[in-house]
């Protein structure tokens, strides 16, 4: 982009309903470029923070701005060109075809009627979310997940500086998944957007993130590049699960475990605590064998 990267700042950002206070002092960054996650279990208030930096919500204390200029101060035409939110759950709007759903994103440029460019930009948005086949069908037709393919469609056809989404791979399958993420990484990097994504699937974020912001009861537990983030400290603190991070050829993931099932002994083996039928490499009499307690397993 001319002049540098476009950055949206969130600083000290404060946010709650009635006397509950659900972010408290919530500082965020995002660049072109870049792809922001925020990780956190149920109601640490993610999508609350999404919602505040889109400007749904105002904050009670604190800014969002977009290269100093307050979001939520914006003319609504001008912040939408430069922020586009694709919420965790959509209303079907009913009788409305997947074609027309997409095109609604060109709207913050439009002044009479729609362009051939607009056009084409829909139909390029449309077939990057694998959505040609139904151009014609009405969304309320549509199974859960091929929905959410359409609001991401007309968030893509928005063409925005900023995309800000809540959980929106939570309606698709494995596939879909990374088809998104990988939709999106190939975005941000080749028309030099922002992509900031409140996420629940934690191996996704460590694969796919620039930046990860783990949150912890309204408030910013750490923040940083997702190999210091996504650590086993972190998700017993934050999400009070055991697991290790594992390397392999493939990349990071991240193993997770029963704590009544499994004890950890190192990167390459576990223990379990009762016996089981397995192949243990401490067993010699049959391959097959009631391995002892506490003796380890082989990945």
């Amino acid at each position: 982009m001319e002049g540098g990267p476009v950055i949206l700042r969130a600083e000290g950002i404060v946010q709650g309903y009635g006397d509950k206070i659900v972010l408290d002092g919530i500082d965020l960054e995002a660049e072109s470029g870049q792809l922001v996650t925020v990780l956190g279990p149920n109601g640490c208030g993610k999508s609350t923070l999404i919602k505040t930096l889109c400007g749904i919500y105002s904050p009670r204390a604190g800014t969002v701005t977009i290269d100093g200029e307050d979001v939520i101060t914006m003319e609504r035409k001008a912040r939408s060109r430069l922020i586009s939110y694709v919420p965790q759950d959509y209303t079907s709007g009913g009788h409305s075809s997947v074609y027309d759903t997409v095109l609604m994103g060109r709207r913050p440029y439009i002044e009479w009627t729609y362009s051939q460019e607009d056009v084409a930009i829909c139909a390029d948005a449309i077939l990057k979310m694998k959505m040609e086949n139904y151009v014609d069908s009405f969304i309320n037709q549509l199974s859960g997940g091929q929905l959410q393919r359409v609001v991401i469609a007309r968030s893509l056809a928005q063409d925005p500086d900023f995309y800000i989404f809540d959980e929106p791979t939570s309606a698709f399958d494995m596939r879909n998944q990374l088809d998104l993420m990988r939709i999106m990484k190939a975005i941000i990097r080749d028309k030099g957007a922002s992509l900031v994504v409140a996420l629940h699937d934690i191996n996704l974020a460590m694969r796919y993130s620039d930046k990860v912001l783990a949150m912890k009861d309204g408030k910013i537990y750490a923040s940083g590049p997702p190999e210091e983030v996504i650590t086993p400290t972190m998700l017993k603190e934050v999400y009070n699960v055991s697991a290790d991070v594992v390397e392999t050829v493939h990349g990071r993931y991240v193993h997770i475990y029963d704590n009544d099932g499994e004890e950890m002994a190192d990167g390459y083996r576990f223990y379990r605590s009762s016996p089981i039928q397995v192949a243990c490499s401490t067993c010699t009499s049959s391959p097959i064998q009631t391995c002892p307690r506490d003796a380890p397993m082989q990945r």
